[in-house]
């Protein structure tokens, strides 16, 4: 039961930029109804939407999840603290993270779940995620819908995966249970070896590494075509430990210091 606990604790429903209230409203009744309680608001277009009317009214029974919903700025933010996330997405994309359906998706969270804390983020109703947004996280999962009419309601698609995730969640068997015992052992003793890295250090890493290679004239920035897009499917494969962040971010100080550039993001 602790590796169930933790995932649903770990878990945050990120909605970037929600236009309507009762989506909203609707999308803290699914994560209820699966057993989560974590919903983070990027932006919404209505201000103070956990006490709009119809937020409330379609949240039906669930608005203590409305209620405590964390607003915040820019996705960003929803994701500090954050070391694994999974982008949801009405279409393809050849640019972007590794894109599997929600069942494998909630498969990786689960295990990413065990070793801190994970998000699903949405894109608003009308246009979905940026490109930039989908490239900030770590994976990404596209529902396999009906051709001829995969229109999706937001509020539908977090029930979806809040579904495959609890469905994975309860399967948890004595083999990750016993992994998360000994991860909390390790902890106990001080950072456990191969702790994955934060979102936003893997953002300051990129900073980092775009920076370098723009001094060893590698990126032109006025052409920079898709090197970073493919450098961040790259590295989304790998897992990111906050070991690996380091050493690529000390390559890229060692290549600044040497082209007698400003180290412009060495926090």
């Amino acid at each position: 039961m602790a590796d169930l606990r933790g995932g649903f604790t770990s878990t945050r429903f990120v909605l970037v930029e929600p236009s309507h209230p009762g989506n909203v409203g609707a999308a803290a009744r699914a994560l209820k109804t699966m057993g989560f309680s974590r919903l983070v608001l990027v932006s919404p277009r209505v201000p103070h939407v956990q006490s709009d009317p119809e937020a409330i009214a379609m949240a039906s029974g669930a608005d203590d999840v409305l209620a405590s919903a964390h607003v915040v700025p820019t996705l960003a933010d929803a994701l500090t603290g954050v070391h694994w996330s999974i982008a949801l997405t009405a279409r393809l994309r050849e640019y972007g993270p590794p894109q599997w359906t929600p069942r494998a998706a909630a498969a990786v969270a689960h295990e990413r779940a065990v070793h801190g804390e994970i998000a699903l983020v949405f894109g608003n109703e009308r246009t979905g995620l940026s490109n930039e947004d989908v490239e900030r996280c770590s994976a990404l999962a596209h529902i396999p819908a009906n051709p001829a009419y995969s229109s999706l309601n937001l509020a539908q698609a977090v029930q979806v995966l809040a579904y495959e995730l609890r469905t994975e969640y309860l399967s948890a068997d004595d083999v990750a249970t016993r992994a998360l015992v000994a991860i909390q052992a390790n902890q106990e003793q001080g950072e456990p070896a191969g702790a994955r890295a934060a979102s936003d250090e893997i953002e300051s890493m990129f900073t980092h590494l775009e920076s370098a290679l723009v001094a060893i004239e590698f990126l032109d920035p006025a052409n920079p075509k898709k090197l970073m897009s493919r450098l961040r499917r790259l590295f989304a494969r790998s897992g990111l430990e906050r070991e690996e962040v380091n050493i690529v971010r000390g390559i890229a100080r060692h290549i600044l210091l040497k082209t007698n550039r400003k180290d412009g993001d060495a926090s």
